[in-house]
């Protein structure tokens, strides 16, 4: 009754591939949750920009699935910087 598609794999699929970044949010205001770690981070980002410097030191801490990765690729898109991945 289950199909190949319905096992679960621990690896990206194609079609995951193509859909996944329509569904992430493009911009801080865009992102949904976390009130106040997005209010915070909007003024950081806002204080960096005003001052023409670099955003100092961010730490983002938790259990899976808060939404952690996605921040920083916000902050990075925000400052028009590059973001490397380490692992996750």
């Amino acid at each position: 009754m289950s199909t190949e598609k319905d096992v679960l794999v621990g690896t990206a699929l194609e079609e995951d591939a193509a859909v996944e970044p329509k569904l992430r949010p493009q911009s801080l205001t865009e992102y949904i949750g976390q009130p106040k770690v997005r209010e915070n981070l909007g003024v950081f980002l806002a204080a960096a920009r005003n001052r023409g410097e670099p955003l100092d030191h961010v730490l983002l801490t938790g259990p899976p699935g808060l939404g952690k990765t996605t921040l920083a690729h916000l902050v990075a898109r925000e400052l028009g910087a590059g973001l490397r991945m380490t692992s996750g």
